[in-house]
């Protein structure tokens, strides 16, 4: 029997997603992947995995999956209220996130809630037994490719695992919850700033947007002052990267994202730095954002430091005791002595 991880009930928009599809946008291939590669690269770190390692990303509400293999380590990252079932007719006991938990067969894994983020990630140690497309794992919904059949994840789907039985080891948690930083989100001008009038400018770094309904892996189209243009709304249609802010006719902006096209014809104001692109992909219908430009040396800077705290937070990981505080199993394995000492 193959290892496998069984929906028995989905998420609202569970999809398998690494790193991304790299190298394939001059073929109209977007990258897709994580929104955010930080959580990803915590849950992959916390299970003995590579950080860019295809992992389960969940959008909002997670699935409730059955252990079908002898065991398995799983880590959870980001906001989520998950629970143990020891039986399908079984009560859900309340488990942690931010760590990792060994299952056993037969268990299952309650993933819940996103609470006040559009995603949160779990890894598997090992990882998913799926065929890559493009050299990635990512799901691509829209062309139906990558990660499980090319689609978010349904009832009665096995998402089968590397390893029969989880490698040997202790279970680990985040030391503290990562830091991504507040404020206003950090962009670059350009590289169609010259499109719009000063007005327009000043009044996108200092006017309050909110996150619309028409919100999802592509981009995030935001509700707030109109931006005026200079030079009309149109452009010769040229490549779009990770975080660029396309501001159409009706002078509100999208920031593009993970799913986004290869090519667009709208101008691009500014682009997100990328230190500040797994805050984006967190965000929710309704969030209040501000935008503040800072030059392209302070960006790469902001990149190289989050990096660094990435690298500070797998170092900081400690140690995890299972639910209840005391892992019997282990207990039962020591050379314990027999008898009373009187």
């Amino acid at each position: 029997m193959t290892a496998a991880l069984k929906v028995v009930r989905p998420g609202l928009f569970d999809t398998v997603q690494d790193h991304g599809r790299i190298g394939y946008m001059a073929l109209g291939m977007p990258t897709a992947g994580a929104m955010d590669r930080v959580g990803l690269s915590l849950a992959n770190a916390l299970c003995g995995n590579l950080l860019g390692t295809a992992g389960l990303e969940i959008g909002v509400m997670g699935p409730d999956l059955l252990v079908e293999a002898d065991s398995v380590r799983v880590a959870l990252v980001g906001p989520l209220a998950p629970a143990l079932i020891e039986a399908p007719d079984g009560a859900a006991k309340p488990i942690d996130s931010d760590r990792t938990h060994l299952l056993k067969r037969g268990q299952v894994l309650r993933v819940g809630m996103v609470e006040g983020s559009s995603t949160a990630y779990l890894a598997v140690a090992g990882g998913f037994a799926l065929s890559p497309f493009m050299g990635s794992l990512s799901t691509y919904a829209r062309a139906g490719v990558g990660g499980f059949h090319g689609r978010k994840l349904g009832e009665g789907d096995a998402l089968p695992l590397v390893c029969d039985r989880a490698p040997a080891g202790e279970d680990k948690k985040l030391g503290k919850p990562f830091d991504y930083g507040s404020g206003p989100i950090r962009i670059v001008w350009g590289p169609q700033d010259d499109y719009f009038t000063e007005r327009g400018r000043e009044t996108f770094v200092t006017a309050e947007y909110r996150v619309s309904k028409e919100a999802d892996r592509m981009g995030i189209r935001f509700e707030g002052p109109a931006i005026e243009h200079a030079k009309g709304a149109d452009i010769i249609s040229d490549g779009i990267g990770p975080g660029a802010i396309q501001v159409p006719g009706a002078g509100l902006p999208i920031v593009l994202l993970a799913d986004r096209q290869t090519v667009g014809g709208y101008p691009k104001i500014a682009t997100v730095a990328s230190a500040d692109l797994p805050r984006l992909g967190r965000l929710l219908p309704g969030h209040a954002v501000r935008f503040a430009p800072v030059p392209v040396e302070e960006a790469e800077a902001l990149r190289r430091d989050q990096a660094a705290r990435l690298k500070r937070a797998i170092a900081d990981f400690q140690p995890a005791r299972p639910p209840g505080g005391i892992d019997l199993a282990r207990l039962y394995e020591e050379n314990l002595i027999d008898g009373v000492v009187y």
